[in-house]
Protein backbone atom coordinates (compact mmCIF):
# COMPACT_ATOMS: atom_id res chain seq x y z
CA UNK A 1 0.00 0.00 0.00
CA UNK A 2 0.99 3.94 -1.05
CA UNK A 3 -0.17 6.42 0.00
CA UNK A 4 -0.09 9.76 -0.85
CA UNK A 5 -0.77 13.30 1.31
CA UNK A 6 -1.99 15.63 -1.08
CA UNK A 7 -3.34 19.04 -0.42
CA UNK A 8 -5.59 21.92 -2.24
CA UNK A 9 -5.19 25.64 -0.94
CA UNK A 10 -8.12 28.45 -0.37
CA UNK A 11 -5.71 31.73 -0.34
CA UNK A 12 -6.06 35.14 -1.80
CA UNK A 13 -3.54 35.87 -4.48
CA UNK A 14 -3.19 39.56 -6.46
CA UNK A 15 -0.54 41.67 -8.65
CA UNK A 16 1.88 41.89 -6.24
CA UNK A 17 4.12 39.15 -7.52
CA UNK A 18 6.75 38.92 -4.83
CA UNK A 19 4.22 39.24 -2.20
CA UNK A 20 2.30 36.28 -4.15
CA UNK A 21 6.11 34.26 -3.93
CA UNK A 22 6.11 34.79 -0.44
CA UNK A 23 2.90 33.73 0.38
CA UNK A 24 2.95 30.29 -2.34
CA UNK A 25 7.04 30.06 -0.41
CA UNK A 26 4.77 29.98 3.07
CA UNK A 27 2.56 27.48 1.66
CA UNK A 28 4.87 24.66 0.32
CA UNK A 29 6.77 25.23 3.58
CA UNK A 30 3.85 24.09 5.37
CA UNK A 31 2.68 21.98 2.93
CA UNK A 32 6.27 20.11 3.30
CA UNK A 33 5.93 20.25 7.34
CA UNK A 34 2.39 18.38 7.20
CA UNK A 35 4.35 15.28 4.99
CA UNK A 36 2.17 16.96 1.83
CA UNK A 37 3.54 15.53 -1.60
CA UNK A 38 1.10 16.67 -4.35
CA UNK A 39 0.22 20.82 -3.52
CA UNK A 40 -2.74 22.96 -5.69
CA UNK A 41 -2.78 26.26 -5.52
CA UNK A 42 -5.30 28.35 -7.19
CA UNK A 43 -5.80 29.89 -10.41
CA UNK A 44 -3.57 33.00 -10.92
CA UNK A 45 -1.58 32.04 -7.75
CA UNK A 46 1.32 34.11 -9.84
CA UNK A 47 0.17 37.69 -9.91
CA UNK A 48 -4.11 37.23 -9.87
CA UNK A 49 -6.75 36.95 -11.54
CA UNK A 50 -9.27 39.56 -13.01
CA UNK A 51 -10.30 42.40 -11.57
CA UNK A 52 -13.90 41.55 -13.12
CA UNK A 53 -15.58 39.91 -15.35
CA UNK A 54 -17.17 42.78 -17.80
CA UNK A 55 -14.43 42.91 -20.09
CA UNK A 56 -12.80 46.10 -18.75
CA UNK A 57 -10.08 44.98 -16.09
CA UNK A 58 -6.34 45.00 -16.82
CA UNK A 59 -5.09 41.68 -17.42
CA UNK A 60 -2.63 40.02 -15.14
CA UNK A 61 1.05 39.98 -15.90
CA UNK A 62 2.08 37.04 -18.05
CA UNK A 63 4.72 34.97 -18.27
CA UNK A 64 6.92 32.51 -20.46
CA UNK A 65 6.57 28.68 -19.66
CA UNK A 66 10.55 28.47 -19.86
CA UNK A 67 10.83 32.00 -18.15
CA UNK A 68 12.37 32.98 -14.66
CA UNK A 69 8.98 32.91 -12.88
CA UNK A 70 8.01 29.26 -13.44
CA UNK A 71 11.49 28.29 -13.22
CA UNK A 72 11.30 29.85 -9.17
CA UNK A 73 8.33 28.28 -8.73
CA UNK A 74 9.81 25.07 -9.68
CA UNK A 75 12.54 25.69 -7.41
CA UNK A 76 10.53 26.79 -4.51
CA UNK A 77 8.55 23.13 -5.09
CA UNK A 78 11.60 20.84 -4.55
CA UNK A 79 10.59 17.92 -3.72
CA UNK A 80 7.26 17.94 -3.64
CA UNK A 81 4.84 18.42 -6.85
CA UNK A 82 3.12 21.73 -7.20
CA UNK A 83 0.54 23.08 -9.55
CA UNK A 84 -0.17 26.51 -9.50
CA UNK A 85 -2.07 28.75 -12.45
CA UNK A 86 -0.87 31.97 -14.11
CA UNK A 87 -0.85 34.00 -17.15
CA UNK A 88 1.09 32.57 -19.71
CA UNK A 89 2.61 34.68 -22.89
CA UNK A 90 3.25 32.60 -25.72
CA UNK A 91 3.43 34.54 -29.43
CA UNK A 92 1.78 37.04 -28.87
CA UNK A 93 -1.36 35.61 -26.28
CA UNK A 94 -2.16 35.74 -23.50
CA UNK A 95 -3.60 31.95 -21.68
CA UNK A 96 -4.81 31.37 -18.50
CA UNK A 97 -2.90 28.51 -17.62
CA UNK A 98 -2.04 26.17 -14.64
CA UNK A 99 1.44 24.46 -14.71
CA UNK A 100 2.59 21.39 -12.50
CA UNK A 101 6.42 21.33 -11.18
CA UNK A 102 9.09 20.11 -9.12
CA UNK A 103 12.32 21.12 -8.47
CA UNK A 104 13.21 19.58 -12.01
CA UNK A 105 10.90 21.29 -13.39
CA UNK A 106 7.74 21.58 -15.84
CA UNK A 107 5.95 18.12 -15.50
CA UNK A 108 2.83 19.11 -17.05
CA UNK A 109 0.94 22.43 -18.42
CA UNK A 110 -2.78 22.92 -19.43
CA UNK A 111 -4.35 26.27 -21.13
CA UNK A 112 -7.78 26.76 -20.31
CA UNK A 113 -10.59 25.94 -23.00
CA UNK A 114 -13.71 27.41 -21.20
CA UNK A 115 -14.21 30.89 -20.77
CA UNK A 116 -16.95 32.08 -18.79
CA UNK A 117 -18.89 35.77 -19.65
CA UNK A 118 -16.16 38.12 -20.26
CA UNK A 119 -12.80 36.33 -20.19
CA UNK A 120 -12.26 36.30 -23.94
CA UNK A 121 -11.45 39.78 -23.76
CA UNK A 122 -8.61 38.92 -21.71
CA UNK A 123 -6.86 35.38 -22.65
CA UNK A 124 -6.67 33.19 -25.65
CA UNK A 125 -8.46 29.43 -24.91
CA UNK A 126 -6.59 26.81 -24.68
CA UNK A 127 -7.92 23.41 -26.98
CA UNK A 128 -6.71 20.05 -25.81
CA UNK A 129 -6.73 18.14 -22.35
CA UNK A 130 -4.20 15.90 -21.89
CA UNK A 131 -3.06 14.02 -19.02
CA UNK A 132 0.57 13.48 -17.73
CA UNK A 133 2.85 11.45 -15.26
CA UNK A 134 4.07 13.00 -12.70
CA UNK A 135 6.55 11.43 -9.42
CA UNK A 136 3.27 11.27 -7.64
CA UNK A 137 0.86 9.82 -10.01
CA UNK A 138 -0.70 10.45 -13.50
CA UNK A 139 -2.38 13.82 -13.21
CA UNK A 140 -4.73 16.32 -15.54
CA UNK A 141 -5.37 19.60 -15.25
CA UNK A 142 -8.18 21.62 -15.18
CA UNK A 143 -9.32 25.90 -14.14
CA UNK A 144 -12.01 26.37 -13.13
CA UNK A 145 -14.78 26.85 -15.95
CA UNK A 146 -13.21 23.48 -17.63
CA UNK A 147 -15.46 21.84 -14.81
CA UNK A 148 -18.58 22.80 -16.10
CA UNK A 149 -18.15 21.11 -18.84
CA UNK A 150 -18.20 16.71 -18.48
CA UNK A 151 -16.39 16.01 -21.59
CA UNK A 152 -13.59 18.04 -20.54
CA UNK A 153 -12.66 15.54 -16.85
CA UNK A 154 -13.74 12.73 -19.07
CA UNK A 155 -11.29 12.95 -21.34
CA UNK A 156 -8.64 13.42 -18.52
CA UNK A 157 -9.58 10.14 -17.05
CA UNK A 158 -10.23 8.35 -20.35
CA UNK A 159 -6.33 9.00 -20.78
CA UNK A 160 -5.04 7.75 -17.55
CA UNK A 161 -5.46 10.84 -15.16
CA UNK A 162 -5.88 8.83 -11.53
CA UNK A 163 -5.87 12.29 -9.91
CA UNK A 164 -7.50 15.61 -11.57
CA UNK A 165 -6.79 19.12 -9.94
CA UNK A 166 -8.83 21.98 -10.93
CA UNK A 167 -7.87 25.37 -10.03
CA UNK A 168 -10.19 27.84 -9.53
CA UNK A 169 -10.93 31.90 -9.48
CA UNK A 170 -14.46 31.06 -8.71
CA UNK A 171 -16.39 33.09 -7.25
CA UNK A 172 -19.73 34.15 -5.56
CA UNK A 173 -23.04 34.92 -7.34
CA UNK A 174 -22.92 38.39 -9.04
CA UNK A 175 -26.48 38.81 -8.62
CA UNK A 176 -28.19 38.74 -5.63
CA UNK A 177 -25.56 37.44 -3.44
CA UNK A 178 -26.24 35.73 -0.28
CA UNK A 179 -24.80 37.75 2.64
CA UNK A 180 -23.99 34.23 3.99
CA UNK A 181 -21.15 33.07 1.45
CA UNK A 182 -21.89 28.69 2.45
CA UNK A 183 -25.25 29.19 1.35
CA UNK A 184 -24.33 31.37 -2.06
CA UNK A 185 -25.84 29.13 -5.06
CA UNK A 186 -22.58 29.65 -6.79
CA UNK A 187 -20.69 28.02 -4.34
CA UNK A 188 -23.40 25.27 -4.47
CA UNK A 189 -22.48 24.91 -7.63
CA UNK A 190 -18.68 25.11 -7.41
CA UNK A 191 -19.24 22.36 -4.65
CA UNK A 192 -21.08 20.03 -7.25
CA UNK A 193 -19.44 20.30 -9.99
CA UNK A 194 -16.36 18.98 -7.97
CA UNK A 195 -18.45 15.67 -6.38
CA UNK A 196 -19.90 15.29 -9.89
CA UNK A 197 -16.54 15.10 -11.59
CA UNK A 198 -14.76 12.91 -9.59
CA UNK A 199 -17.64 10.28 -9.08
CA UNK A 200 -18.96 10.36 -12.90
CA UNK A 201 -14.62 9.55 -13.73
CA UNK A 202 -13.76 7.59 -10.59
CA UNK A 203 -11.02 9.67 -9.87
CA UNK A 204 -9.09 11.73 -7.08
CA UNK A 205 -9.95 15.36 -7.22
CA UNK A 206 -8.11 18.19 -5.79
CA UNK A 207 -9.73 21.41 -6.31
CA UNK A 208 -8.04 24.79 -5.19
CA UNK A 209 -9.76 28.61 -5.29
CA UNK A 210 -9.22 31.68 -4.91
CA UNK A 211 -10.28 33.32 -1.34
CA UNK A 212 -11.48 36.53 0.00
CA UNK A 213 -11.92 39.19 -2.41
CA UNK A 214 -10.34 41.29 -5.46
CA UNK A 215 -12.00 43.93 -7.09
CA UNK A 216 -15.24 43.54 -8.20
CA UNK A 217 -14.95 39.55 -6.97
CA UNK A 218 -15.80 38.09 -3.28
CA UNK A 219 -14.56 34.41 -4.25
CA UNK A 220 -15.94 31.51 -2.30
CA UNK A 221 -12.66 29.68 -1.00
CA UNK A 222 -14.31 26.04 -0.74
CA UNK A 223 -10.73 24.11 -1.64
CA UNK A 224 -11.21 20.34 -1.32
CA UNK A 225 -10.41 17.19 -2.00
CA UNK A 226 -12.64 14.44 -3.29
CA UNK A 227 -12.44 10.67 -3.28
CA UNK A 228 -13.55 8.41 -6.61
CA UNK A 229 -16.86 7.95 -4.87
CA UNK A 230 -17.87 11.61 -4.64
CA UNK A 231 -17.28 12.18 -1.34
CA UNK A 232 -15.81 15.08 0.43
CA UNK A 233 -12.47 13.73 2.20
CA UNK A 234 -11.05 16.97 3.39
CA UNK A 235 -12.33 20.77 2.93
CA UNK A 236 -11.64 24.59 3.74
CA UNK A 237 -14.80 25.61 3.81
CA UNK A 238 -15.55 29.37 3.00
CA UNK A 239 -12.46 30.50 4.57
CA UNK A 240 -8.36 30.55 3.40
CA UNK A 241 -6.83 27.35 4.35
CA UNK A 242 -5.17 23.71 3.15
CA UNK A 243 -7.59 21.35 2.66
CA UNK A 244 -5.25 18.25 3.76
CA UNK A 245 -5.97 14.36 2.87
CA UNK A 246 -4.13 11.27 2.86
CA UNK A 247 -4.97 8.22 0.23
CA UNK A 248 -4.05 4.93 -1.63
CA UNK A 249 -4.63 6.50 -5.35
CA UNK A 250 -4.74 3.12 -6.84
CA UNK A 251 -6.39 1.22 -4.45
CA UNK A 252 -8.94 3.83 -3.84
CA UNK A 253 -9.60 4.04 -7.59
CA UNK A 254 -9.60 -0.11 -7.99
CA UNK A 255 -12.01 -0.06 -5.19
CA UNK A 256 -14.42 2.73 -6.62
CA UNK A 257 -14.32 0.89 -10.10
CA UNK A 258 -14.73 -2.60 -9.13
CA UNK A 259 -18.31 -2.79 -9.11
CA UNK A 260 -19.49 -0.36 -11.48
CA UNK A 261 -16.89 0.80 -13.52
CA UNK A 262 -18.30 4.22 -15.14
CA UNK A 263 -15.38 4.29 -17.86
CA UNK A 264 -15.32 0.33 -18.34
CA UNK A 265 -19.04 0.24 -18.50
CA UNK A 266 -19.14 3.34 -21.29
CA UNK A 267 -21.25 2.65 -24.68
CA UNK A 268 -19.57 5.00 -26.90
CA UNK A 269 -21.43 3.89 -29.92
CA UNK A 270 -24.63 5.11 -28.40
CA UNK A 271 -23.32 8.22 -27.68
CA UNK A 272 -24.32 10.77 -30.93
CA UNK A 273 -23.15 14.05 -30.12
CA UNK A 274 -25.28 16.27 -32.63
CA UNK A 275 -24.28 20.21 -32.62
CA UNK A 276 -27.37 22.10 -31.28
CA UNK A 277 -28.18 24.75 -33.65
CA UNK A 278 -28.78 28.16 -31.95
CA UNK A 279 -31.69 30.64 -34.08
Amino acid sequence: MTTLRMAAVAANFDRDLEADFQRIARLIADARAAGVQLLALPEGALGGYLLSLDGTADSPPAFALDGDEIARLSKLAGDLTVIAGYAESDGGLIYNSAVCVNGDGVLGHHRKVHQPLQEDAHYAAGDRFEAFDTPVGRLGLMICYDKAFPEAARTLAMDGAQIIACVSAWPGARTNPDPDLSKDRWKRRFDLFDRARALENQVVWLSANQSGRFGALRFVASAKIVDPGGEIIADTGITEGMAIAELDVEAALEQARRSMGHLRDRRPETYGTPELVRT
